[in-house]
């Protein structure tokens, strides 16, 4: 009881630490590894360990949902060269050269080199866009960006389970490996397509209820994970697919509700299972140092700082080659992709580490089957911790002046917005002449002045504001078939919203932005139905 207390009040103190981040304009994820840092030197804390078999369960499915169902399918799809580049072969090739650092340097077996170097190579998607976002780079940058974070969470933690095979079993074959890989990676991708296709028949036939369908969207995730890791095939790539899978449809199969509610809980989740995470490793943390202390200072800061730095520099070797190879072989790519060799030194230093790294530091088993202590578990934790919080403070940090330095153009997507919010309202209007004019005349003129307004202001504004929403109260006693009517015309908003949606010609951002302020608003104009 005493843990559980301590561990709520941490949680409060996340909370408002998240307020003075979000007031301060202060990066989140900094926060939360410096709160580790903290709560390690607090004393008179307990040490509170999960069991490692169950810190994948609990933190990695809902994280990799949440990242997968904020991903636009068009994007991804779009940007799926670059991202399978970093994903796949960057993931490789930082396992690989951290693997080497951590044998020759710090003298540990191959195997655990190889652990080590695959657990730090994977990017965090929160951590990523939490810090790009506002700093106007180019949507396809991020795109590029999340999606690495995405499937290369996948990749590393694939590469992950091998290498700590290879320490309990004694044994690895490579070219086995890779054969089983191909079969984990392509079992567990079919597992999500299956669970997704589940859930949309599901969503779509018989769940009705908000609270129902928000539970669903919460267990999904958990579901598919379970599932793939019970057939021994990959629960993250089963969970990632699930998640593109069920977000792309998520317009025909969720109402507003349900909508506006799983947004809500969902947001709450994630932020409390990433504060929470750093809690536990804030309240291990002075164990594990406890647990190296046969290692000298010196040593343990060479160590923790050298493979901080090579998993920096192996990303900027990687991306040059990686972004210049194809255009060099490729006159499509040369032809229909611009070029900017500044947003290569932005994708090198956007490589921040964070919440997957240390759950699957966390994850580490105490033991070997034999019964034997696993070896060097705190080391490999510290030094994951290390390249966290270089990572996420260095790099996270200097992100900002990086940009301003290289003097990249901020990239507004304020015009597309406009465009987007031209065509809807547009529609809208052509809608109401052409199927509504045989309405009573006080009720067309009101209802179709309401989105004359919304056009007007469109065209009478050099950057579009918030219009849906704002300023536009109804009387109290107002006539249901007008209410009924305004929610009628949002459906007819939100079918363009679909389409655009469908067809991939909107930035996601935008869509998802007037789609929530047209949920938002058909829960306004329900409460205000009259029902005598």
């Amino acid at each position: 009881m005493e843990n559980i207390t301590i561990i709520i009040m941490m949680l409060f103190g996340v909370a408002f630490l998240g307020l003075i981040s979000s007031k301060y304009n202060f990066p989140f994820p900094i926060v939360l590894v410096l709160c580790g840092v903290v709560i390690s030197v607090i004393p008179g804390l307990p040490v509170i360990a999960l069991n490692p078999d169950v810190v994948f369960v609990i933190f990695l499915p809902p994280l990799l949902y949440f990242a997968a169902w904020n991903t636009s399918w068009h994007d991804f799809k779009g940007s799926i060269r670059p991202i399978s580049l970093a994903a796949i072969g960057l993931v490789i090739f930082t396992t690989v050269a951290v693997a080497l650092v951590a044998h020759y340097l710090i003298d540990i077996s191959w195997p655990l080199s190889f652990l080590v170097g695959a657990i730090v190579s994977p990017p965090d998607a929160v951590a990523a866009t939490t810090i790009t976002k506002g700093l106007g780079l180019q949507p396809r940058l991020i795109s590029i960006l999340e999606g690495e974070s995405l499937v290369n969470d996948a990749s590393g933690l694939v590469a992950y389970k091998y290498a700590l095979a290879a320490i309990t079993a004694g044994n690895f074959v490579l070219w086995e490996a890779g054969l089983n890989f191909l079969l984990v990676a392509s079992a567990g991708v079919a597992i999500g397509l299956a669970l997704g296709y589940f859930m949309y028949i599901v969503h779509k036939k018989f769940v009705c209820d908000p609270i129902v369908e928000t539970t669903f969207t919460f267990l999904t995730p958990f579901a598919a994970y379970l599932l793939a890791e019970h057939f021994h095939f990959s629960g993250v790539l089963a969970v990632v697919t699930t998640g593109l899978y069920l977000s792309f449809r998520s317009g025909q199969i969720f109402t507003h509700q349900s909508r506006v509610m799983s947004s809500t809980v969902w947001e709450v989740v994630v932020y409390i299972l990433n504060g929470l995470i750093f809690i536990l490793i804030g309240l291990q943390l002075r164990q594990i140092m406890d647990g190296i202390g046969d290692y000298s200072t010196s040593s343990l800061l060479i160590w923790g700082l050298a493979v901080s730095l090579v998993v920096i520099v192996v990303r900027f070797l990687w991306v040059v080659p990686a972004t210049m190879l194809p255009r060099f072989f490729s006159k499509k790519i040369r032809t229909t992709e611009a070029f900017n060799p500044r947003n290569l030194v932005v994708f090198g230093w956007a490589g921040m580490r964070g919440v997957v790294s240390m759950a699957a530091a966390l994850a580490l088993p105490l033991t070997l089957p034999g019964g034997a202590a696993f070896p060097h578990r705190n080391l490999i934790i510290y030094l994951v911790f290390c390249v966290i919080l270089s990572t996420l403070v260095l790099l996270g940090l200097t992100l900002p002046w990086i940009i301003k330095v290289l003097e990249i153009e901020p990239y507004s997507i304020f015009a597309e917005e406009y465009e987007v919010r031209n065509q809807v309202v547009s529609q809208t209007i052509a809608h109401i002449e052409e199927n509504l004019s045989l309405l009573q005349d006080d009720l067309l003129r009101n209802i179709k002045s309401k989105y004359e307004v919304k056009y007007n202001r469109l065209q009478k504004t050099d950057l579009p504001a918030n219009y849906f929403g704002k300023g536009e109260t109804l009387a109290l006693n107002i006539f249901n078939e007008y209410t009924q009517l305004q929610i009628d015309l949002v459906n007819i908003e939100r079918q363009k919203i679909e389409k655009l949606h469908r067809d991939g010609s909107a930035n996601e951002e935008i869509l998802r932005k007037i789609e929530k302020e047209l949920d938002l608003e058909e829960t306004r104009l329900n409460m205000d139905m009259y029902e005598g």
